[in-house]
């Protein structure tokens, strides 16, 4: 699933593409550290469709790589990107098997804000992944809140 590509303009020094396989190797190598270091001091994260799971600074994505890494001690990446001046759009897969030994998959979406080596900022839409069968019909029913048929 890797895959890259450049929008328009470049930016001097290390470009957000660059980044984003950074911080993707530091994920499948389980190195805390590096993956720590990919993140400014004073990171800012926004999740829209959560707006109470949004959190600021590095501290905070170091204590919930540790909880994951720890939780789903086989995790893997895979990731593809694109970049725009200082920000990169990078589509993610993530996928172990947890410590109770159900399967852990997640994909989603990850806007970054990358100045230098460091992440700034990101728009975070990374979900596990519904494995609810149900077809486009039910989940529109389900969104609009006429699951149970026409109202």
């Amino acid at each position: 699933m890797n895959g890259t590509a450049t929008m328009n303009g470049t930016v001097p020094g290390p470009r957000p593409g660059t980044w984003v396989e950074r911080l993707c190797r530091a994920t499948n190598d389980h190195d805390l550290d590096e993956l720590t270091r990919c993140f400014a001091a004073d990171y800012c994260n926004e999740t829209p469709a959560h707006p109470a799971r949004g959190f600021s600074g590095r501290a905070q994505v170091r204590k919930n790589w540790e909880q994951i890494f720890a939780a789903v001690p086989d995790l893997t990446a895979q990731v593809r990107w694109v970049e725009d001046g200082h920000t990169a759009w990078s589509e993610w897969e993530m996928r172990g098997t947890r410590r109770d030994g159900l399967p852990h998959l997640m994909r989603g979406v990850v806007i970054f804000g990358v100045e230098g080596e460091e992440a700034t900022w990101a728009r975070f839409y990374l979900e596990p992944v519904d494995a609810d069968h149900d077809g486009v019909d039910a989940a529109v029913q389900r969104a609009i809140g006429t699951a149970g048929g026409p109202q």
